[in-house]
């Protein structure tokens, strides 16, 4: 092959290349025929190796045209990609463009859930009575959740609480997830003097699943400590916290009961919400259901925390959240308020 044929035959690779990149429609295709003619084993390639057959004065005047005929063909490409990016471009838009004439979607609005509805409803009640509120922590000590509250090690009260132990936390051996609010009333004991009138609301956790009880739910535990409390003020803030949630007609009563860090202590009943304390299967035919623990605080609690125990009294109490919400909004399962199912938690 001479010097004039090489370049004929360069310049109708040229062409075939424009046209051949004119009919791609996909960029993939459209790289993959660019590497036909330019690639490693492109038809260029093939064709300058006949170089080595031309005379020496000849080769370097064929090198410029193989250069020239790369850039006409990078030149192409180029030319070919632009137009097929400007087309994908122009189908998204058009694909995504707004019919300003549809209606609007609406904006869905969240809600508090319902256990924080009846939860922020209950603190409101108290804070309303003139009680604190006090926080405290979740992994607490062994002397903050039991033996400060009157549960000796070997406490048999102890087995009630199911408790959920924790690795040795810095060093210590004795924690554990609290399982009652009760740790947060030491704490403040602790730390103030009496008078002392708080509420103490937050998540405790005991190993207990079933359709009424949660292994984590949430608590409210209320303390006043002042000289001169008796049981008649323990009962009146519990009737105007019932009345106040339940309606200004709702009665209550106090069963005696047992805990280690009240003595006396009550269970606290409630007038069936559903049947006004006629009788119904919910209150299986006695006319009250069950809402909270009650009592005076023990005199060993006192001295737990450094109280003179000589005129001071006191009274506590505590609720579940969850039951009290269970009540207030006829929820059959406690389970219901975990499973996270919007059409449950859209109801409230």
């Amino acid at each position: 092959m001479n010097l004039t044929e090489l370049k004929a035959k360069l310049d109708e690779l040229a062409a075939q290349a424009e046209q051949e990149f004119a009919r791609e429609e996909r960029q993939d295709d459209l790289v993959q025929a660019k590497n036909r003619y330019l690639g490693r084993k492109g038809h260029v390639k093939d064709l300058s190796a006949e170089m080595g057959k031309l005379l020496a004065e000849d080769r370097p005047l064929v090198g410029r045209e193989v250069n020239q005929v790369k850039d006409r063909i990078e030149a192409a490409f180029a030319a070919r990609q632009t137009v097929l990016a400007d087309r994908a471009r122009t189908a998204a838009l058009a694909a995504g463009a707004v019919d300003v004439t549809l209606p609007g979607r609406g904006v869905s609005i969240g809600g508090g859930h319902p256990l924080i509805q009846i939860e922020n409803r209950l603190i409101d009640i108290f804070r309303s009575m003139g009680f604190d509120v006090a926080m405290g922590p979740e992994i607490e000590s062994d002397f903050h959740n039991f033996e400060a509250l009157n549960f000796p090690h070997d406490h048999p009260a102890r087995d009630m609480q199911d408790t959920f132990f924790v690795e040795p936390l810095e060093g210590r051996s004795d924690m554990l997830l609290r399982t009652h609010t009760s740790p947060v009333q030491i704490r403040t004991m602790l730390k103030y003097r009496p008078p002392v009138r708080i509420i103490a609301p937050g998540v405790v956790y005991r190993h207990d699943d079933d359709p009424t009880h949660s292994p984590v739910f949430r608590q409210i535990e209320c303390l006043h400590i002042d000289r001169g409390i008796t049981m008649a003020h323990l009962k009146g803030t519990l009737t105007h916290f019932v009345r106040e949630l339940f309606g200004a007609s709702t009665s209550i009563r106090l069963r005696p009961s047992f805990f280690p860090f009240t003595e006396p202590s009550a269970e606290v009943d409630v007038q069936c919400i559903f049947c006004a304390g006629d009788g119904c299967r919910l209150c299986k035919q006695t006319g009250w259901l069950e809402i909270l623990g009650s009592g005076m605080v023990d005199p060993n609690v006192y001295r737990s925390c450094g109280y003179d125990v000589e005129g001071l009294t006191g009274y506590a109490f505590g609720l579940g959240v969850e039951r009290v919400a269970m009540l207030v909004l006829g929820v059959p399962n406690i389970r219901l308020f975990y499973e996270n199912d919007l059409r449950f938690l859209e109801q409230f």
